[in-house]
């Protein structure tokens, strides 16, 4: 391929938010010091927080009246080439109100969450990072058809991790999490310029789909 289209190609979309409803999150930190870094890759940051896509608790017989957070959500899943999520870690497993809009979103047809590339990250007081909290969030992204990124990036000891410029003070963790954030994007850029073969997915080998249950898209 010449160089004059590797040039004019459009950069990567990234959707990027801190699934944290808090003012001062140490996750927002992380996320801001993510979006630094795509910026200086030559990504397009699409930086949202939490509160634009909080909801109220899913319920199936109101289901087609959907909140215009979770229409706001579900558009820009879809109008990113992938998403990325900071989430904190609550009780060991991710925020209620997280899995609550990923379980609004997920009725929308055709499915959001499908086939799109996200990573997900977390910044936590404690010694192991929000790391629990990281499995818990990639098993209803999986269940969905989201090519989550096996590396996982989990800040620990957050609370004393950033320099006064928002920056991970650390050399070798600030080295880490841009190469993590790297291999990331050129995934991404794989995928979107060079797909190798399309497939559809469904949630069980030799199910037979039905209208209820169906999640081939």
């Amino acid at each position: 391929m010449d160089k004059n289209s590797l040039a004019n190609r459009e950069p990567l979309k990234i959707l990027l938010f801190s699934a944290s409803l808090r003012k001062d999150s140490l996750n927002s930190k992380l996320a801001k010091q993510a979006e630094k870094i795509l910026v200086q890759h030559g990504c397009t940051v699409d930086f949202a927080h939490m509160s634009e896509f909080d909801a109220p608790a899913f319920n199936q017989d109101i289901e087609s009246d959907f909140p215009e957070s979770i229409i706001n959500f579900r558009d820009r899943i879809l109008a990113s080439d992938a998403f990325i999520i900071a989430s904190p870690e609550y009780n060991g497993s991710m925020p209620g109100y997280l899995k609550n809009s990923i379980d609004w979103v997920s009725r929308f047809r055709p499915q959001p969450f499908h086939e799109k590339h996200a990573m997900v990250m977390s910044a936590s007081p404690s010694m192991a990072g929000g790391n629990k909290g990281l499995w818990q969030l990639r098993m209803p992204l999986e269940h969905l058809g989201t090519n989550v990124f096996p590396s996982m990036f989990s800040l620990a000891m957050a609370h004393n991790a950033f320099d006064e410029g928002g920056n991970i003070a650390e050399p070798t963790l600030a080295k880490r999490f841009e190469s993590t954030l790297v291999s990331f994007i050129n995934l991404v850029e794989a995928a979107k310029h060079y797909p190798c073969m399309k497939h559809a997915w469904v949630e069980f080998l030799g199910e037979k789909t039905d209208a209820v249950t169906d999640r081939v898209e």
